[in-house]
């Protein structure tokens, strides 16, 4: 049985078809990524997963649940996070104090306990300092705990805002380009990294443009074109599909070849 399903999904923008009839499932603890040329409707299928974009037709069951519609806080809540992206940050606070924040949803103590810093709101912040100290250590930031999020290099700011969504505890985690802009060193620490968040019992969707970062990464891999699904499969049969190949503008097997640059 799947943990989420994609089903038939459509997105239109006036005259504009950007996802079309996609349809395709995630198991539980796979890491499974979203490919296709830029203007494929990756983001937009992504927004519609996360309930940030409703539907123009079709769904997303999540627990056999459907969750299209719904408020994303409440996507959130029931297990589907995407990641923070960097705008997101609080770049004047530290490492530690941003993943601290992004525990707000599991406090116990309410707005005026929390003000006046009653034994329960006190509570919570060590039990937060805690879970994000364990966390920012699991992802191998424990030397940034102290570092203001401004000073972090590009590669350690977006593990912060991946630190920050596991924060919330998620059983599916979407993670949007995770190592975009990254030199070869901070992706190596980067697919680490996610394959450290699958081995914590998180299930895995990412959308992704670096090819040797995906094939070496995934499970399965669905490969868009023009808001249509038209290949799906294990990377070894994705790097030689014909379709994919010349969706990738006439590039040749190199182009999606795990050992490529």
């Amino acid at each position: 049985m799947s943990l989420l399903a994609v089903e038939h999904l459509s997105k239109s923008f006036g005259g504009v078809v950007a996802v079309n009839d996609v349809s395709f499932t995630v198991a539980a603890g796979e890491i499974l990524s979203v490919i296709g040329p830029n203007g494929a409707g990756k983001s937009t299928l992504f927004k519609m997963i996360c309930s940030f974009l409703r539907p123009s037709a079709g769904r997303v069951r999540f627990q056999e649940r459907t969750i299209s519609g719904l408020r994303p806080h409440r996507v959130a809540r029931l297990g589907v996070v995407r990641t923070f992206q960097e705008t997101t940050v609080f770049r004047d606070m530290t490492a530690l104090e941003n993943v601290v924040i992004a525990h707000h949803h599991h406090a116990k103590a309410g707005f005026l306990a929390t003000l006046c810093a009653s034994p329960r709101a006190r509570a919570d912040d060590r039990a937060f300092r805690e879970s994000a100290s364990e966390i920012l250590r699991y992802l191998g930031l424990g030397a940034m705990l102290e570092e203001r999020a401004r000073n972090l290099p590009h590669g350690h700011l977006r593990a912060l805002g991946v630190a920050m969504a596991m924060a919330a505890d998620p059983k599916v985690i979407l993670l949007d380009e995770p190592v975009a802009g990254m030199n070869p060193e901070e992706t190596d620490r980067a697919v680490a990294m996610i394959r450290g968040i699958r081995d914590r019992g998180v299930t895995v969707l990412l959308v992704e443009h670096d090819m040797s970062a995906v094939m070496r990464i995934s499970d399965r891999i669905v490969v868009l074109n023009f808001g249509s699904k038209i290949a799906e499969g294990p990377p070894d049969a994705i790097r030689r599909d014909p379709a994919v190949i010349e969706a990738y503008l006439g590039r040749d097997d190199d182009g999606l070849d795990g050992d490529a640059g």
